[in-house]
């Protein structure tokens, strides 16, 4: 029976040491965020092929084939990155429901920094696919670089901020208790998107024009501070 008064004492001493440890005062949280605006580096476009046919496996050999055929041209130019996009073949079917053909698409993107290539490519692939649009952005190695500045800006820019508030309740200096960066934020030109063109094309088309534009690119940081 005398242990108990022992255990009682033993528990709240512990129980206060915890609330000391966890209560902390004068607490405030931050945000702040740095932004730039990038010229548009990296072009990508979309093309494709759109064939109908009473047979399937004919009209998969036609898919087949044109892809092959664009892929290989794409692939003299080393500067433009190349990649087979979707492919499918579906059926056609009449008024009353019933299928009397099919017809199928096949679709490579393009990918390139060097936007004279792009072009030029492009204006070649035209002579016997559609161009489904065009997108530009930063490229990943530019906005990595960018990115890297902008933590530094904004992290300034919380201290800053940390600093007003400091000054604003009188507190002697403050403590940084954590701090999060997100460098998510980016925000690329839509895609222009291209009518298709039906009926007869030239044997090379002239190349598409590319306005680049910029894109913004952000970085936000947030965090909590103790003011002393």
């Amino acid at each position: 029976m005398k242990r108990i008064p022992l255990l009682i004492a033993s528990a709240l001493l512990a129980g206060q040491a915890f609330a000391a440890e966890t209560i902390q005062y004068n607490i405030v949280g931050l945000q702040a965020e740095a932004r730039r605006e990038v010229p548009n580096d990296l072009a990508q476009a979309s093309l494709y092929v759109e064939f109908s046919d009473a047979s399937a496996a004919i009209l998969a050999d036609k898919l087949n084939r044109a892809t092959a055929e664009a892929i290989k041209i794409a692939k003299t130019y080393p500067a433009v990155k190349v990649s087979s996009g979707s492919n499918g073949v579906y059926p056609i079917y009449n008024n009353k429901n019933k299928a009397e053909g099919w017809r199928g698409r096949s679709d490579i993107r393009l990918e390139s920094t060097d936007f004279k290539a792009a072009a030029e490519l492009i204006g070649k692939l035209q002579a016997n696919m559609q161009l489904a649009g065009v997108s530009f952005g930063v490229a990943p190695a530019t906005r990595e670089r960018v990115e890297t500045e902008l933590i530094d800006e904004a992290v300034k820019a919380f201290r800053g901020r940390a600093e007003v508030v400091r000054k604003s309740v009188g507190g002697g200096s403050y403590k940084l208790v954590n701090l999060s960066v997100n460098s998510g934020g980016y925000a690329p030109q839509p895609p222009m998107l291209m009518k298709a063109m039906r009926g007869g094309m030239a044997a090379e088309m002239a190349p598409p024009p590319m306005e680049a534009g910029d894109s913004q690119v952000q970085v936000g940081v947030s965090g909590t501070i103790e003011i002393q």
